[in-house]
């Protein structure tokens, strides 16, 4: 039966010493599965990463049972910017090593060190100086349809590979003052303990990333230097922070910021398609994709067999990448 009330899509995280993290798991499962939250939650040791659905007649009660967990107590929630409730249909919480898949294996790097927070003001004040190094910690499928001006794209598809690319493409502006920023503040606060680790001195970082930025932003009145759309892991694909587009369709080259995934099972693809050709192609990303999924469904299932997709997105300097 569909839903007659409308969700609120909200992220948040906090980096903190769980000792225990399956248990906390056990008992976050079922305090929201009770308000029927949906949602994609990682539990590790060092942490809680949220990205969630919440039915807007229980949010209070949602939050009064988040802020109960004294860590979490009084944690800033992110509220979508552009939501159309239709973000996530289960609630899924798993245990993991990490709550961001960094790759850091040195046991000095310490997440108590990290970068000085920016606010939105600060943020627009602090680019003002066209000495500030202003570094996207996100992929380079997040960069390619929105970022900040005059943002420096580290091009890599996964974030353990950005932190050493960061490093080594700032270096020699060590001394600059240097702000890092992602979609909701996680990786740019990792990433900011990262280079102060590495030996950098004047690290700050988006605080809320993106999404926490577009709506104080347009609370307070202030200048959006953000262009295009923020991209989302989850059934939105994207959130539209200015009418700018500032991409293009990976298939005729018209300009396009919609992510879809090919519909050919089988490949899976995430790319940019423009509705031309989304019908021109099935929306699938190929003329072989189109002609697959024009196959009955049990000659496709075969043709599935075996194929191990990984993570395929649309590169420009690789077709396919996993």
């Amino acid at each position: 039966m569909a839903e007659t009330f409308r969700r609120v899509t909200v992220s948040f995280y906090q980096y903190a010493k769980i000792t225990a993290p399956q248990a906390f798991r056990d008992s976050l499962y079922i305090s929201l599965s009770t308000l029927s939250v949906f949602g994609r939650i990682y539990v590790a040791n060092e942490g809680i990463n949220a990205q969630i659905s919440v039915p807007e007649h229980h949010f209070e009660a949602f939050r009064d049972a988040l802020y109960a967990v004294p860590f979490l107590n009084g944690i800033r929630l992110n509220v979508a910017v552009d939501d159309n409730g239709k973000s996530f249909w289960v609630l899924k919480i798993k245990v993991r090593d990490k709550i961001v898949a960094d790759g850091i294996q040195d046991p000095t790097f310490d997440m108590a060190n990290r970068g000085k927070y920016l606010n939105a003001a600060e943020f627009n004040a602090m680019t003002e100086d066209p000495g500030t190094v202003i570094i996207d910690m996100r992929n380079h499928y997040e960069y390619e349809v929105g970022h900040f001006d005059r943002a420096l794209e580290v091009p890599s598809a996964t974030f353990r590979e950005q932190l050493p690319m960061a490093v080594d493409m700032m270096w020699d502006n060590k001394d600059k003052n240097i702000i890092m920023y992602c979609t909701g503040g996680i990786r740019c606060e990792k990433a900011s303990a990262y280079m102060l680790h590495a030996g950098f001195k004047n690290v700050y970082h988006l605080e809320g990333g993106i999404i926490e930025y577009s709506n104080k932003a347009r609370e307070q009145g202030l200048p959006n230097k953000f262009k295009g759309k923020n991209f989302v892991f989850d059934d939105r694909m994207g959130e539209r922070i200015s009418d700018d587009i500032i991409a293009q369709c990976h298939q005729c080259g018209a300009p396009c910021d919609t992510h879809i995934n090919c519909a050919n099972e089988g490949c899976h693809l995430l790319f940019i398609q423009c509705e031309a050709c989304a019908e021109k192609y099935n929306k699938c990303c190929s003329q072989e994709c189109t002609d697959i999924l024009a196959l009955p469904e049990e000659e496709q299932a075969t043709l599935r067999k075996g194929i191990d997709k990984g993570l395929m997105h649309f590169n420009k300097r690789r077709r396919k990448q996993s």
